[in-house]
């Protein structure tokens, strides 16, 4: 597989991208306003403990409060028992879902007492975990994480690890028997991804630098609420994470950026050098590479396969829903081949909407019904391959009867629907708007209101141009008889700045507004 990073850096917006074979799986983005906070550290002050919740909440000196779960609490006790022989992934890595992650096949942990371990106004050193979603603030953790090149220091914790990601057992023994020579006594060390093949000088020189970090870190004699530590810049940090030996090149536009790249290299990966190019063609990067139609096309609801399928993505409070169709794809077999392959096919499309879209939580997948158990398991076992290639942690379960799949994804941060957009002032977010009959019956319903209620003789009536044609074109005579009824005259105008649903009533002579007492 061919993997390129594509970078668009500009002042007011940095943009990354990841092309697997020349597709789009990833888009992350960063603006001053909505600076990237998770890797942050922060000594904070303890400003609610709720006890039935077996949470607190946490002054950062952010807008918003940060949330602190019981299990995000650093355990007093030695992990040794805990992790042993369990295989952690990268998840606890800072750029890539801070010190927070709970790491999957772990033994469950005592975990303490919200209101036994915290109290109002206490200050404690935290991390951020989970960016601000919505109306709710950061999430984080006691639980720090520090991650370097080739491996992840977590400061307390007595555990060494090695990513999910790296399978050669003789490796994954011979990473382990290292990291235990060398690791500090008072912290756990997790080897990423990128650390397979690695010696102990490397991984030494990854320590010492996190051990220093950490105890600048600690020696900080602030007054909470207060910023300790910062992660890294949004690209050199994503470069970091993302920009590893099967990454094939990595093209930028900004020479600034450019620079900087290559001197965080020169440091840390002096053999990545040479896959850095600077873009200096006349079209705007992303034009160029074809990922601004892409980027474009992951707004819409409705993707289309290859074959004439197609899946749509809705995105509610509580979860995400994913439904398969056959679309215009009929085939030349039978009808269960038809729609296996569609199946498989929607499968690998599903697992690069959800990195793409960034969407996270719990998912719902509809796919279409399949009566051999066989051809379940194959669209299941497809979906857990093309899965794999997220960096992001996901677990999905076996295709129930009725052709559905529950799964779940680790979120971070707002999915890239939130980041691009907002709810449309119209329908506030439902997708839906008031149809014109609809429009028509209401305000003929608050007509009847005024003539039943009160002498009006002349009124005006302001509504959205499609609702006045509609008025006027196809509901004249219904007017006319209303009109007729009660002994009133209608004036209709066209007001663009109204949304369907609205109905503002006016007083002829006066222009007084009489909305409000005729609504219902």
């Amino acid at each position: 597989m061919r993997r390129e990073i594509i970078i668009n850096a500009g002042s007011n917006e940095t943009r990354i991208a990841l092309l697997e074979d020349k597709e789009l799986v990833e888009v992350m983005v960063e603006r001053p306003e909505a600076v990237r906070r998770v890797g942050d550290i922060y000594k904070g002050r303890v400003n609610a403990v709720l006890p039935g919740m077996q949470a607190a909440f946490v002054d950062l000196g952010l807008e918003k409060s940060a949330f602190l779960h019981a299990s995000d609490l650093q355990p007093d006790s030695d992990l040794d028992d805990l992790f042993e022989d369990e295989e952690e992934t990268e998840d606890r890595k800072g750029g890539g879902g801070g010190g927070g992650g709970r790491g999957r096949g772990r033994r469950e942990e005592a975990v303490p007492r919200i209101e036994e371990a915290l109290k109002k106004g206490q200050e404690l050193l935290v991390q951020i975990t989970k960016e601000p979603i919505g109306t709710k603030g950061p999430r984080v953790t006691t639980q720090v994480s520090l991650p370097g090149r080739y491996l992840v220091l977590m400061p307390g914790h007595d555990h060494v690890g090695v990513s999910r990601k790296i399978e050669d057992r003789a490796e994954r023994a011979r990473l382990k028997g290292l990291i235990k020579e060398i690791r500090p006594k008072n912290a756990g060390v997790i080897v990423r991804t990128v650390g397979a093949e690695q010696g102990k000088k490397e991984f030494q020189s990854d320590i010492k630098y996190l051990e220093q970090l950490w105890e600048k870190i600690e020696k900080q004699r602030v007054k909470a609420p207060a910023l300790l530590h910062q992660e890294m810049e949004f690209t050199t940090g994503l470069i970091r994470d993302i920009f590893t030996e099967d990454v094939t090149q990595l093209t930028l536009d900004s020479k600034e950026e450019y620079q900087q790249i290559l001197k965080y290299l020169a440091t840390y990966a002096p053999e990545l050098k040479s896959r850095v190019k600077l873009y200096r063609g006349e079209a705007p990067i992303f034009d160029h590479f074809g990922i601004e139609g892409e980027i474009e096309k992951a707004m819409e609801r409705k993707v289309w396969l290859k074959k004439g399928g197609y899946i749509t993505i809705d995105q509610t409070e509580a979860l995400v829903a994913v439904d398969v169709n056959t679309g215009r794809f009929t085939g030349k077999k039978s009808q269960e081949e038809t729609i296996l392959k569609t199946n498989l096919e929607a499968a690998e499309e599903i697992a690069r909407q959800l990195r793409l879209r960034d969407l996270g939580g719990i998912i719902v997948l509809d796919f279409i019904d399949m009566e051999e158990e066989s051809n379940r398991k194959a669209v299941a076992d497809a979906l857990r391959g093309h899965l794999k290639h997220d960096r992001s942690r996901t677990k999905a379960f076996a295709i129930s009867e009725l052709g559905l799949v529950e799964m779940t994804r680790q979120r971070q941060r707002p999915s890239l629907a939130n980041y691009f957009t907002e709810n449309c002032a119209a329908c506030e977010g439902s997708g839906r708007v008031l149809s014109l009959p609809s429009a028509t019956l209401k305000i003929e319903r608050m007509l009847r209101r005024v003539g039943q209620r009160a002498k009006e003789k002349q009124l005006i009536l302001r509504v959205h141009p499609d609702v006045a044609v509609h008025l006027v074109e196809q509901n004249a005579d219904r007017l006319g008889r209303l009109e007729k009824q009660f002994r009133f005259r209608v004036e209709i105008r066209d007001d663009p700045s109204l949304r369907r649903d609205e109905i503002r009533l006016f007083r002829g002579k006066t222009f007084e507004e009489i909305t409000k007492q005729f609504e219902r």
